[in-house]
């Protein structure tokens, strides 16, 4: 079995059809044609999958806990350091959420309600704190929000 030297597909003929790289003739003494897989497998791993750095860090937000949890978890993209970063922010950020949710249920129960008008402030707050975070990383720029964002930068 023949791999090409640049990106590791199979190769069948003179050039990759992963690449277009030319691996030369299969018929001489196996020049150009490397016999045994890459050894950086996460390279391989990484362009199998189909995901940029930037779109897999910007789907960390889209669901909140749900997708960080799930890039923490898929092979190829829990050994990237940035990848994790996004991933555990976007966690954080959701549990204070909710945190913050509880803690103004509580509030407006005491009070009888007194919250009504302040709720929705804060939760466009928050939706417009995911928006602005969840496009900077698509854009390639890390965004470390103030108090969550270095317990993130820790856990990755």
């Amino acid at each position: 079995m023949a791999f090409c030297p640049n990106c590791g597909n199979q190769v069948d003929g003179r050039f990759c059809a992963k690449c277009g790289t030319a691996v030369g003739d299969t018929a001489s003494a196996g020049a150009g044609v490397v016999t045994a897989p890459p050894s950086v497998p996460g390279a391989v791993a990484a362009n199998a999958a189909g995901l940029t750095d930037n779109v897999a860090g910007a789907l960390c937000y889209a669901l909140g806990l749900v997708t960080g949890i799930l890039f923490l978890v898929l092979a190829p993209y829990n050994q990237n350091r940035n990848i994790r970063f996004h991933a555990f922010q976007s966690i954080f950020l959701h549990v204070a959420a909710i945190v913050v949710w509880i803690a103004m249920l509580f509030v407006s129960a005491i009070s009888g309600g007194m919250l009504i008008f302040v709720m929705p402030l804060i939760w466009l707050a928050f939706f417009v704190l995911w928006l602005v975070v969840m496009i900077k990383t698509y854009q390639d720029q890390k965004l470390v929000l103030p108090i969550i964002g270095p317990l993130a930068e820790k856990q990755a």
